[in-house]
């Protein structure tokens, strides 16, 4: 029988029993999970068996547990996309997996792949994406897996998939009588074994539904004085913006921009900052919009811009916290706790203490987040934040860039809601610079070097390790009126399940409250990305003028130290970033 669905009929296919076939394989090198995922050139993944070894890998980790279970599956649609998900299926049903429900067209964002394994209390899900990187032939692709929470799977699980990789045979696989058709809505069975190609916007909107007040939300996106745009990057997002924000919404079309998922991106970077966005940034800067945003390639980053104005991402994570109460969300059941990423700055420290709820400072990596969104799930909210473009709540466990723009338009409709058409509405700077003046300010900025000589990258960090036991703690450093208050190299004890996480960042602290970090990025795909974060705090009573100058002036010494102290330049041959944050 057929369901017809509001763009196509929904089929229901039936084939008859899988065989199976064992192939020989053996270990490839270089298999390690990082902070999110397998990342790797395109040209890389496409070898013969390398994809096919880590998810093999992958499924011996899982065990027996894997046996007669329900995955989710979908990417960002990035290049060899599809030919990836025809692999998995295979594999998948060869190692006992009873169902898969994949998005129609293999297009799933990431926090669309986690509120699927939520909402259909499954097993875990497999996300085909390398997140921000570009894509195409001769790119970035890759690969997580997320458990049964919806959140990323921790490292107890990644260093055992790695050590899977190590010592793998063979791959047991099914064999399919035609590929997989994903563009066809619906259910195929083979046998006992069945594949579900679903909506990829449905179940999202849904829980978006349940989470702010729409009808709040069409209000602000309809006015006539009010002009928006979205930049979906020729990400995974397209889809979803059109179906939410111009179809239940009512926002114009004109209003999302860079909306069909592309494999190459459009030949774009998918990363949502000042640098890769640059044709939004343009927009906002014209005067013409009033409020802007921009996600990334799986739809999990996001950055907010107003009339003329850069919203940082812990800006912007103190200011959702702060304003939370406003979403109906966080009225069914109390904000409890903020957490933030080592890197990001204090600004949501602050909002923590005035509000009274607890504060979590944790390392890069959305998976750690998620120990304590399940500790609070019963009895109030969590926000979490990087300065990396990443927010998000425990309604999933991953960072989530519509939510994080559903936010930021729920306040700006709440505080716009009296005024008349033609009247002075309240933008995104107004928020942001009431928050400062309520809570002071913490200048931050972070300057990214990639596809830096992994050796010499190491060698600066060595040397900055060296520099956390010789520096004089209570001496200034350098020539600088900064005075080192402590050095280290940042651990986290999480405090759910005492596991310890180390090296996560090499952390210099001034008295002044000022601090700068140095680390190394664990999302590229070639060479090392270096990271230098560099924070100041001014008090709300510094003056107007001073909490609103130019964050390259309030940090312009602080971050001369850092680059002076780091020998960055003799190091790798430059000081000058790719990109500034």
């Amino acid at each position: 029988m057929c369901i017809r669905d509001r763009y196509q009929r929904r089929v229901r296919v039936a084939f008859k029993m899988l065989q199976f076939e064992v192939v020989p394989t053996q270990p490839i090198g270089g298999q390690k999970t990082g902070t999110s995922g397998l990342r790797k050139q395109t040209s890389v993944f496409r070898q013969p068996h390398y994809l096919d070894n880590w998810i093999q890998s992958l499924f011996n980790c899982l065990g027996a547990d894997l046996q007669g279970s329900t995955l989710v599956l979908g990417g960002d649609g990035r290049f060899w996309n599809q030919e990836a998900i025809q692999i998995i299926v295979k594999l998948s049903f060869g190692n006992g997996v009873k169902k898969l429900i994949i998005g129609q067209d293999g297009i799933l964002s990431t926090p669309a792949v986690s509120a699927l394994i939520r909402s259909r209390k499954v097993f875990g899900g497999i996300i085909l994406t390398a997140s921000h990187n570009p894509g195409g032939p001769d790119n970035d692709f890759g690969i997580k897996y997320n458990v049964s929470n919806g959140g990323p799977a921790p490292e107890s699980i990644t260093n055992e998939i790695y050590k899977y990789t190590q010592t793998i045979s063979e791959l047991k696989q099914a064999i399919l009588p035609a590929p997989v058709d994903l563009n066809k809505l619906g259910t195929t069975t083979y046998g006992d074994r069945e594949i579900e190609i679903v909506d990829s916007v449905d179940n999202y909107l849904a829980l978006m539904k349940e989470i702010f007040d729409f009808d709040l939300l069409k209000k602000i996106l309809t006015r006539s004085d009010f002009k928006f745009v979205y930049d979906g990057m020729n990400g995974v997002t397209g889809p979803y913006l059109r179906r939410i924000f111009v179809q239940e919404l009512g926002a114009p079309e004109s209003s999302v921009m860079n909306a069909t998922p592309l494999p190459d991106f459009g030949g774009h970077h998918p990363d949502p900052n000042l640098t890769y966005a640059a044709e939004l940034v343009n927009k906002l800067q014209s005067g013409e919009y009033d409020f802007g945003a921009a996600s990334d390639g799986d739809g999990d980053r996001n950055m907010i811009l107003g009339k003329r104005f850069f919203v940082n991402p812990s800006d912007s994570l103190a200011v959702v916290a702060a304003q939370a109460h406003l979403i109906p969300f966080f009225q069914q059941l109390p904000l409890k706790a903020i957490a933030r990423s080592m890197p990001t700055s204090q600004a949501a420290d602050r909002v923590a203490q005035k509000l009274g709820v607890a504060n979590y400072e944790v390392p890069t990596g959305w998976k750690f987040f998620g120990n304590l969104m399940e500790k609070y799930q019963s009895e109030g909210r969590v926000i979490c934040g990087e300065e990396s473009f990443g927010l998000g709540s425990n309604h999933i466990r991953e960072k989530d860039g519509i939510w994080a723009v559903l936010m930021w338009l729920s306040i700006l409709a709440k505080k716009n809601e009296h005024v008349p058409v033609g009247g002075k509405l309240v933008g995104a700077s107004d928020i942001v610079q009431e928050h400062w003046a309520t809570y002071g300010r913490n200048f931050f900025s972070r300057y990214d070097y990639e596809s830096v000589d992994s050796t010499k990258a190491n060698q600066m960090m060595a040397h900055l390790k060296e520099l956390l036991t010789s520096l004089p703690k209570g001496s200034k450093v350098l020539d600088s009126d900064f005075v080192l208050d402590y050095a280290d190299d940042f651990s986290y004890n999480d405090p759910v399940d005492s596991s310890v996480t180390t090296g996560q960042g090499l952390r210099f602290g001034f008295t002044d409250g000022s601090r700068f970090v140095f680390r190394l990025s664990g999302t590229g795909s070639v060479g090392a990305t270096i990271r230098l974060y560099a924070e100041k705090y001014l008090a709300p009573d510094g003056g107007e003028e001073a909490l609103r100058q130019d964050t390259s002036v309030g940090l312009s010494s602080l971050l001369h130290l850092a680059l002076q102290l780091s020998k960055i330049k003799e190091f790798i041959g430059t000081d000058q970033p790719t990109v500034i944050t």
